[in-house]
């Protein structure tokens, strides 16, 4: 099992969850994170530090976002690693009430 970074992290991509991957699993693209599964062990301790409630286990990621989990996989190979947190984008509150923004995510 992983943890899967799904649709709330579009466009906020608060990274207080990075700082606490003692793995360094994270990998960061123009708007959003994604875990990469190779490197998860599932500790879960980056799941409360989530503010948008974007992180989830495999088994538990909401039906409407399953997906998300081979997103992950595939843009986790694409994208670098992040291992520690930055300020998140001047807009990121303003978007994390927003339910959807599959259409924002910039690969």
């Amino acid at each position: 099992m992983t943890f899967v970074v799904t649709e709330p992290c579009i466009r906020c991509k608060y990274t207080d969850c990075v700082d606490v991957c003692p793995v360094d699993a994270f990998r960061e693209g123009a708007n959003f994170l994604v875990i990469d599964p190779a490197d998860c062990i599932d500790c879960a301790l980056c799941v409360p530090e989530c503010p948008v409630e974007a992180i989830y286990a495999e088994t538990d990621v909401p039906r409407g976002q399953r997906d998300f989990t081979a997103l992950n996989a595939e843009l986790a190979r694409q994208w670098k690693p992040i291992t520690r947190s930055k300020l998140a984008p001047p807009d990121a509150d303003e978007w994390a009430s927003v339910k959807f923004k599959r259409a924002e995510l910039q690969r």
